[in-house]
């Protein structure tokens, strides 16, 4: 039983890398990227690391599960980072904290509505509690309310929830990082019409351009991903997507240490009460599991 346990707590730890790692994407991009060019940021983040993974891993899908596949990569990948880029370069950290604040409860009205499961009590009022504490980090004297941000956003974390319920739902027979691989290299091919016609071209790029596309790359996309999908493997979908809120306490975080950007006693309250659902959710998920 306790090596169960300390695995459980392994693959939670693992699994809450990945937003951690995505929660950098504003710092990086507000202060390291060209300006407004969010599907090219996307497209290089994601075509690289899956061409790679692919590469290494050789493992081609069968043909039954393609336009699954497909799906995956469109929602996980295409459309999520797109949306994700979008808010980062509209959005400061803190006001990009909308983006998966409704993941968790948008998992499990899914799970409600179609697999006919009832929705945990607990895990529920902790989602609630984490809305909560966005809203009260949204509302604080310091937010900078952009709509096309907003609606980006809560679009973004739509297709996260929904990309991260199906992926468990359908179980793709296919190594984790073989199935990462796949999903970034098909959604970043989807992003290359998108990032041709909707964005100027690069300009010439400084070293430090050339190092932070490259992170966001190899660590948000190749590293985090591959987290990300093993996680979904092996937690509760509703645990995985709670663990997402980490993405935007980690912007909030940055900005407040490397940009400077005020956090008042209301917002404060906010990052307490985020962080206490996702830790609630966990624990819930992980009693209902046992």
């Amino acid at each position: 039983m306790k090596s169960l346990a300390d695995s459980s707590l392994k693959d939670i730890a693992l699994t809450a890398l990945a937003p951690v790692i995505w929660g950098s994407t504003y710092i990086v991009t507000s202060q390291f990227l060209p300006p407004d060019r969010p599907f090219t940021a996307a497209l290089i983040r994601t075509l690289p690391a899956g061409l790679l993974l692919v590469l290494w891993m050789r493992k081609m899908p069968a043909m039954q599960y393609c336009w699954r596949l497909l799906l995956l990569a469109a929602l996980n990948i295409g459309f999520f980072q797109a949306l994700l880029f979008v808010a980062a370069y509209r959005l400061p950290g803190g006001m990009a904290a909308v983006v998966g604040a409704i993941q968790p409860l948008m998992v499990m009205f899914l799970a409600w509505a179609v697999d006919k499961c009832q929705p945990v009590a607990v895990a529920v009022w902790a989602s609630v509690a984490g809305i909560v504490g966005m809203a009260v980090l949204l509302l604080s004297p310091n937010s900078v309310w952009n709509l096309p941000g907003i609606v980006a956003a809560l679009l973004g974390a739509g297709c996260m929830a929904g990309g991260a319920w199906l992926t468990r739902r359908w179980s793709i027979p296919l190594p984790v990082i073989a199935l990462t691989g796949w999903q970034l290299l098909l959604g970043g091919l989807m992003l290359v019409p998108v990032a041709w016609f909707a964005d100027a071209p690069l300009p010439h790029l400084s070293r430090i351009q050339w190092l932070a596309y490259a992170y966001l790359s190899l660590a948000g996309a190749l590293l985090a991903y591959s987290l990300w999908f093993r996680g979904i493997g092996r937690l509760s979908p509703v645990a995985v997507t709670s663990l997402g809120l980490l993405s935007p306490l980690t912007a909030v975080i940055l900005g407040w240490v490397f940009l400077g950007q005020q956090m008042t006693g209301l917002s404060m309250v906010g990052l307490v009460m985020v962080l206490g659902s996702v830790v609630w959710v966990q624990i819930s998920s992980r009693r209902v599991k046992s």
